[in-house]
């Protein structure tokens, strides 16, 4: 099972939602959402995005918000308050 630190986890994030992880990948951000609340709730913020923005946003989105929204809960993850 793959470990992973918070960084990482930002950066799968949305291939985890996407269920686009191979197995040990999925098992390993599981594990870390379990033992970490600031992961957690970051990931929650996600799905709550995603559920705003209906499935799937990337549709729905210009071009660049994308980019600019992975960006800005990257930084709150790192300042602690995503």
């Amino acid at each position: 099972m793959k470990r992973f630190t918070c960084d990482e986890l930002v950066e799968v994030i949305t291939a985890y939602l996407d269920d686009a992880l191979d197995q040990p990948a999925r098992d390993g951000v599981r594990a870390h959402l379990a033992a970490c609340e600031g992961c957690e709730r970051h990931v929650e913020q996600f799905r709550v995005t995603i559920t705003a923005l209906g499935d799937p946003p990337a549709e729905k989105l210009q071009a660049g918000m994308r980019d600019r929204l992975l960006s800005a809960f990257r930084e709150g993850r790192r300042s602690g308050t995503g």
